[in-house]
């Protein structure tokens, strides 16, 4: 009787881990930052937009990564960013110029990786 209660037991607990792991892969639950997110306000640039790049970003899961990329790029003067989780993409548009190298430490100093950056 023993061993049916905790086979019971451990087949609530395997369904339960794989109920989680299921919504990690598909990026919908709160994985790199806990629970709630909180949405990230759209940030609307003061000048005339003069440039749009796109950096391709490795290492974005869930929701939570893309605010917290989306907060940091926004941080930044004159930029605006908008992450597409799917594509792994976060288009840049900058009212005045704004270094690669500045984007690329934004995103890599939250320990995602940026394979590319290309003129949108």
């Amino acid at each position: 009787m023993g061993n049916i209660i905790i086979i019971a037991i451990l087949a609530v607990i395997v369904f339960f881990a794989a109920r989680g792991a299921v919504k990690h892969a598909k990026g919908e639950g709160g994985c790199c930052g806990g629970g709630g997110c909180v949405a990230v306000e759209e940030k609307t640039l003061e000048g005339e937009i003069v440039a749009k790049k796109v950096l391709t970003i490795e290492g974005m899961r869930c929701e939570n990564c893309k605010n917290s990329i989306e907060r940091s790029i926004n941080r930044i003067d004159g930029a605006a960013a908008k992450v597409n989780l799917k594509k792994k993409t976060c288009e840049v548009l900058m009212d005045r110029e704004i270094s690669d190298d500045a984007l690329r430490l934004a995103v890599e100093r939250l320990d995602y990786k940026v394979l590319d950056i290309k003129q949108g």
